[in-house]
């Protein structure tokens, strides 16, 4: 069986903690895309894991695989692994492998978003890793992979061949142009290739193979659907593809082998930085759900934007992604709002649109059109089972089922794995 789990908004609806409830019915858990840029949190009982770039299959002792779809940070990568072992969990070649073709993210990539980031009048709001860099040099043929950094010798000529363009392009945009050749930073980048070089594996023949063996597969995305590089708010979006077809470009599968497509769907939607939000909130509602959802970013710390759930946005997700189920999650935020809201149209330039118009600018200017749904009261942390769930959150969970059209498999009311139920 093969699964690709997306996120249906913006990003942070809570695929981690959905990863790390299901993987233990997979084999190998692949992450397709992106960059540390992304961030996931999960808890298990009281151990809490932050990560950026390890999928969190391995907390129930799948095998884990970074695509060579992804941009990848080794710092990043050792500081993940340290951090697990002081928490008692080891993860070595067997547990983990990256893929040769993998680009490295270089510090010459961060340096260059900083500087960037810095000189745009309109904002993008990078998180100023180096992941769009490093994807630019990826599509000019000018990375540097994973299988050039395990072996020094052919790391330090690519390097070399590499530095002077680099080092003018710094320079253009006023920056320190010898961070290219630091030797402290070369060095450092060799011994982390020398401790990787175990990882290295092919994860197409990986995941094609244990398909092969009848072994169950999850790929997993970063950020969300609307920050998708072409299909996304543009400019304010992401450096990669982050829909659901972009799992098997990016890990090398073919697209009949994809058997399910889940949306991991927050039961409101947030988002981080610039960009259109057209359910925005900025009264009390929203201080409420920014405050009880704890909605501030694994990887900046900033807060999350909040707003009423938008149907028309995840229509055009549902087309985008071909759902089979959704996860909903934070369904306990709305607790003790009333009403809640769902923006079902736009009203722009007096005009109803169901579906979102192409054009960022144009998303924009759309005014939602809501529907107001009762709200209900308590506490839905300890809530494990569908049936127990009060009246008016049902109707809420089933309204939303019926208007996406697509059937809500899980519902989560917490960050715990325990708090995680099935409909």
């Amino acid at each position: 069986m093969f699964t690709i789990i997306t996120g249906a908004q913006f990003g942070d609806e809570g695929k981690g903690k959905i990863v790390d409830l299901i993987s233990g019915e997979y084999d190998l858990v692949v992450r397709f895309q992106g960059g540390d840029n992304a961030g996931h949190t999960v808890k298990v009982g009281e151990d809490v894991y932050k990560l950026h770039l390890i999928p969190s299959g391995f907390l129930l002792n799948s095998r884990v695989l970074i695509g060579p779809g992804t941009v990848m940070n080794p710092e990043v990568l050792a500081k993940e692994i340290d951090m697990l072992a002081e928490g008692g969990i080891e993860l070595d070649a067997n547990r983990v492998g990256v893929d040769s073709k993998t680009s490295i993210i270089m510090p010459y990539h961060i340096e260059l978003d900083g500087l960037r980031e810095s000189m745009r009048t309109e904002k993008i709001g990078t998180t100023k890793r180096g992941i769009g860099f490093a994807y630019i040099d990826k599509v000019a043929r000018d990375e540097i992979r994973m299988g050039d950094l395990v072996n020094r010798e052919r790391f330090i000529k690519r390097l070399g061949e590499l530095a002077p363009s680099k080092e003018a392009a710094i320079k253009e945009l006023g920056g320190d142009p010898s961070i290219v050749m630091d030797e402290t930073l070369i060095d450092r980048y060799v011994k982390l290739g020398e401790r990787f070089s175990s990882y290295i594996t092919d994860v197409s023949y990986e995941v094609n193979r244990a398909l092969d063996e009848d072994k169950n597969v999850l790929a997993e995305g970063a950020q969300g659907t609307h920050l998708d590089v072409i299909h996304g708010t543009q400019k304010f979006v992401t450096s990669s593809c982050t829909i659901a077809g972009s799992a098997c470009a990016n890990i090398g599968v073919g697209p009949t082998r994809v058997d399910d497509v889940l949306a991991i769907v927050k039961a409101y939607i947030t988002r981080v930085g610039e960009g259109p939000l057209p359910t925005e909130l900025f009264d009390d509602a929203g201080k409420q759900i920014q405050e009880v959802g704890g909605e501030f970013g694994t990887t900046t710390g900033r807060s999350r934007r909040c707003g009423w759930f938008d149907l028309p946005l995840l229509k055009k997700a549902i087309y985008l992604n071909g759902y089979t189920s959704i996860a909903l999650t934070k369904l306990d935020v709305l607790s003790n709002l009333d009403p809640v809201k769902v923006c079902v149209a736009y009203e722009m330039d007096g005009n109803i649109l169901d579906y979102p118009p192409e054009d960022t600018s144009a998303l924009a200017r759309c005014v939602p059109v809501y529907e107001d749904l009762p709200g209900w009261e308590g506490d839905l942390t300890g809530v494990r089972e569908f049936a127990d769930l009060p009246q008016e959150a049902k109707d809420y969970v089933i309204y939303l089922e019926d208007k996406m059209g697509v059937s809500v498999d899980y519902i989560s009311v917490g960050p715990a794995r325990e708090q995680t139920f099935k409909k």
